[in-house]
């Protein structure tokens, strides 16, 4: 079983500072927590008044710098946990920001001399990390309300390898709650650790949004300037991380896996080792996904070729199974962008990722850049709890999915108009049948029919097959190992895609509408497996016929059709336009048109999945 470790700090008395309250008081209200109604097996308590640990010789718990840090120097200079066991470290008190660095004020701190004795959030950090234990988590509830105080407030500088929340945003103080007997950030975390069942705050993520609503829901209550408290986890991944595995759901769970099956896909081997850990924990040590992946990864990470690596790009959540991605010699790479935004639509992280590809020429000095898409499994639909979703969108099931290519972008003006010109297989095609003119716009106003012309004249052309995605296809490459909404993250925003940006998605941003079709590629920004327009622009045809839900779906991730005999059954669209609300351009929405309907939000991008015959 994983042990579970904390250290709570709460410092009423300064010798340099104005004293506090009830900081002292938090901390003893952490510790009874932690000791008994979540049964950690070791809780140190630093306070004004707080007993000597009982070791020999006993040591001193008063929360000044020296002992303070001697303790956390002495206590992790060896590592005393393991992996899969956590250590906590609240802190309720002063803290400052000086030269671009974080610090925790000790009960001696001198404000006007802050290196010296002030203690750096990046050491406790360090030694924290020191102690074997793989979940790390800060509680810092270090800008308390001070007239007199120096500076910005804890938050700017990113603790590394930890999960840390702060009690408030850098520029706004943290208040303490007479009528509470306790500081409103403990208050409500506190609150937030004890809710059990489908509502529980067990996981990083919910922890989270629960503090950052209730936190100034207290400080309206008791007429508090605002506070806002926010979560930092490095990597993003830790956001789904399992804080409390008795309270856990199922589907925390799961959420663990896919992060768990992503970082095997991206050969990030220790990464998974530990998310495995975390999933059989909080699976009472009886998980056999987690126990067949102990015996997998020493394997694949000793036997497994590097193939072209696809950099983390969020959050998170991740879809794919069996991580073997062919790597082709002949297949050049590609480098690309990657975002992460939060639920603000504030960027929270930018990485490069890299792919393969090859380019299909298409005569008159265009091209078609067809993007490798590794095989995997994920989970395809959208969560009860998804904001906007649909019952079309239900329910959730897992699916294989086999490599393939796709193309990197929608099929542009330029690229139909070269194809169009080839001959003839079953019908006729307009060269120029779009609304918004340019070569590098998408091409709109074709039928589903119109784009399996394409695809068989392409096929035709190349010497190799060509065709629309399945609906599972599609979804499995947009979502590029993310679990989220949007493969950007919680929300989307103007400035990443093409939609009516009148509208918000949960707490986005409004922004520019741009009424028409904007150039493929344009906003720079690729999903994790280095595509781009996946939201919004154009509507994408999909192979499948349409379906009201997901029962009786194939599981194979292949195109899922009523009676041959039929064509003129409604066809899948997939992605939102220009024209959409975000809630409709997100991974999971679906629509349909019929197929010979021809919109000026309807496109569509190819597959080709005989990639390795290249």
């Amino acid at each position: 079983m994983a042990k579970n470790w904390a250290i709570a700090v709460g410092i009423n008395s300064y010798d340099n500072l104005q004293s506090l309250d009830y900081a002292k008081r938090d901390a003893e209200c952490m510790r009874d927590f932690f000791q008994q109604e979540a049964d950690f097996e070791r809780v140190f308590l630093f306070t004004d008044d707080s007993p000597p640990i009982d070791t020999s010789p006993p040591i001193s718990t008063q929360p000044t710098f020296g002992k303070l840090r001697s303790f956390l120097r002495r206590q992790f200079e060896q590592p005393l946990l393991e992996p899969g066991d956590n250590l906590w470290f609240f802190f309720s008190g002063h803290g400052q920001r000086y030269h671009d660095r974080d610090y925790l004020l000790l009960s001696d701190s001198d404000p006007g001399d802050l290196e010296p004795i002030a203690l750096p959030i990046s050491f406790v950090t360090e030694r924290l990390r020191r102690s074997g234990a793989d979940n790390v988590v800060l509680l810092l509830d270090a800008c308390r309300n001070q007239e007199d105080r120096v500076g910005l407030g804890i938050g700017e500088e990113q603790q590394q390898g930890v999960v840390t929340i702060y009690s408030c945003s850098p520029k706004e103080k943290a208040y303490e709650i007479e009528s509470l007997q306790q500081g409103s950030f403990t208050h409500c975390l506190l609150e937030a650790l004890r809710i059990q069942g489908e509502g529980n705050c067990a996981t990083v993520e919910r922890l989270d949004q629960y503090l950052r609503h209730r936190v100034p829901e207290i400080n309206r209550k008791y007429q508090k300037k605002p506070q806002t408290p926010y979560a930092i986890a490095e990597p993003v991944s830790k956001h789904h991380l399992i804080l409390l595995p008795r309270y856990a759901t199922l589907r925390d769970i799961e959420t663990l896996k896919l992060d768990a099956y992503r970082a095997e896909v991206e050969r990030k081997w220790e990464l998974a080792k530990q998310l495995w850990i975390r999933v059989n924990v909080a699976a009472s040590g009886s998980d056999m996904d987690a126990i067949k992946a102990f015996a997998r990864i020493p394997q694949q990470s000793v036997v497994s070729p590097p193939p072209p690596s696809i950099t983390n790009s969020s959050g998170e959540k991740t879809t794919t199974q069996t991580p073997k991605q062919p790597a082709s010699p002949k297949l050049p790479v590609f480098e690309f962008d990657v975002v992460t935004v939060n639920a603000q639509g504030k960027q929270i992280e930018h990485s490069k990722g890299k792919a393969s590809y090859f380019t299909e020429d298409l005569g008159k000095g265009v091209s078609l850049e067809m993007v490798v898409i590794p095989a995997g499994s994920f989970q395809m639909g959208s969560p009860d709890i998804e904001e906007d979703r649909l019952d079309s969108e239900s329910p959730q099931h897992w699916l294989t999915i086999a490599s393939f290519c796709l193309g990197k972008y929608p099929i542009t003006q330029a690229q139909w108009e070269a194809v169009a010109t080839l001959p003839q297989v079953k019908r006729k095609l307009d060269p120029n049948p779009s609304k918004f003119k340019g070569k590098d716009l998408p091409v709109e106003r074709v039928s589903w029919f119109d784009a399996v012309e394409f695809c068989a004249r392409l096929s035709q052309k190349a010497g190799r097959e060509y065709r629309l995605p399945s609906e599972a296809e599609w979804e499995y490459a947009c979502r590029a190992g993310t679990t989220n909404p949007f493969h950007f993250g919680e929300t989307i925003t103007p400035e990443l895609a093409n939609y009516d940006g009148n509208y918000t998605y949960g707490s986005g941003v409004k922004g520019k509408y741009c009424e028409k079709t904007t150039p493929v590629g344009s906003f720079k920004v690729a999903n994790a497996f280095g595509l781009y327009d996946m939201h919004g622009n154009v509507w994408e045809w999909c192979t499948d016929h349409w379906h009201d839900n997901y029962k009786g779906a194939p599981t194979d991730g292949s195109a899922w059709l009523n009676n041959q005999d039929n064509d003129n059954d409604s066809r899948l669209v997939r992605g939102g336009s220009w024209f959409n609300y975000p809630w409709d351009c997100r991974s999971a929405a679906r629509f349909y048109d019929e197929p010979d309907g021809r919109g000026s939000g309807v496109g569509f991008r190819v597959v080709c999945p005989a990639a390795w015959t290249l």
